[in-house]
């Protein structure tokens, strides 16, 4: 069980990890073997209801970065959303700085990749 799961204590020795789903119920028991006991990642009610787990959000837009509809390295204009993806430039997926993100689109984002050089942090203007 990892440390940061909420978990549900049945009693002194057994605690069930909450439902992912609903975050209310604890988790089903998947199997026993070898005296340990394996939890699903839904409850019961969950399940039988079908509900599914939630979306989790993207670190980026919880540090409050909107992607734009036009990537920053060629200026192509995107119809939908999943043409243009959130790029970090120094590659840390946790540093959600506004100076160290930018939309770019797929293709760039392939070209940006193949690069050997890439992006320097100080490269752009912060938006305003």
């Amino acid at each position: 069980m990892r440390a940061f799961e909420k978990v549900y204590s049945i009693n002194k020795r057994m605690t069930r990890p909450i439902c992912n789903a609903c975050e209310h119920f604890p988790s089903a028991i998947n199997y026993k073997r070898n005296g340990k006991t394996y939890f699903r990642t839904r409850c019961a009610v969950c399940i039988n209801k079908g509900k599914t787990q939630k979306i989790p959000v993207a670190r980026w837009r919880l540090a409050g970065y909107l992607k734009k509809k036009s990537c920053d390295l060629c200026g192509f204009k995107s119809k939908h959303g999943s043409q243009i993806r959130v790029y970090h430039i120094d590659g840390n997926l946790n540093n959600n700085d506004t100076l160290n993100l930018r939309s770019v689109c797929l293709n760039c984002t392939a070209i940006i990749q193949r690069q050997e050089t890439g992006w320097l942090p100080g490269d752009f203007e912060p938006d305003r």
